[in-house]
């Protein structure tokens, strides 16, 4: 890619991460190299199982625990598991080792508290030019915001889960 961009999924609606997942499936088809690491999720999600179909194309990489973490107080764990995260992100794009490197939940990762924004931004300040950065996650900074070069927020009208629908296995998970 001669130009790679700075694209923010957003809102509260589903599919933020569904739309990422979307990008690298096609970019896994025209040979390029993609890296998702999903902040705050720990859980056995069927992404997981279809990355590794995909290697070494598309690898995916959890930095979180199958739990709720608390706003106001983050368990310690969280927060090195985000920031061990952080620094593989920040190594793959330094290293040029990926076409697209997509930080799933990173703007809730920062929302929480466990990663500064100060680092996401020093981050895209200094993306190689050529390396495509996605970052997904509700509650996403105006700074970053203002870095993108295409924001897409997810709008929540209607939901099953309002009607008691669980997580579906294939759908959600």
């Amino acid at each position: 890619m001669k130009k790679g961009l700075i694209q923010v999924y957003t809102g509260n609606g589903k599919g933020k991460t569904t739309a990422a997942l979307g990008l690298a499936l096609r970019a896994v088809g025209h040979g390029m190299k993609v890296l998702m690491i999903q902040f705050m999720k720990g859980e056995p999600y069927g992404e997981l199982e279809s990355s590794k179909r995909l290697s070494p194309h598309l690898t995916l990489i959890q930095v979180g625990r199958e739990t709720f973490i608390s706003r106001s107080n983050p368990d310690p764990k969280d927060l090195q598991l985000a920031q061990e995260g952080f620094g593989m992100a920040k190594k793959a794009v330094q290293n040029k080792e990926y076409d697209i490197v997509i930080l799933d939940e990173i703007n809730l990762a920062v929302d929480y508290g466990l990663i500064s924004i100060a680092d996401i931004l020093q981050l895209i300040d200094s993306k190689p030019e050529e390396i495509e950065l996605i970052l997904t996650g509700r509650n996403v900074k105006r700074e970053i915001l203002e870095k993108a070069d295409l924001v897409t927020e997810m709008v929540d009208r209607k939901h099953y889960y309002e009607k008691g629908v669980p997580a579906r296995k294939g759908i959600e998970r």
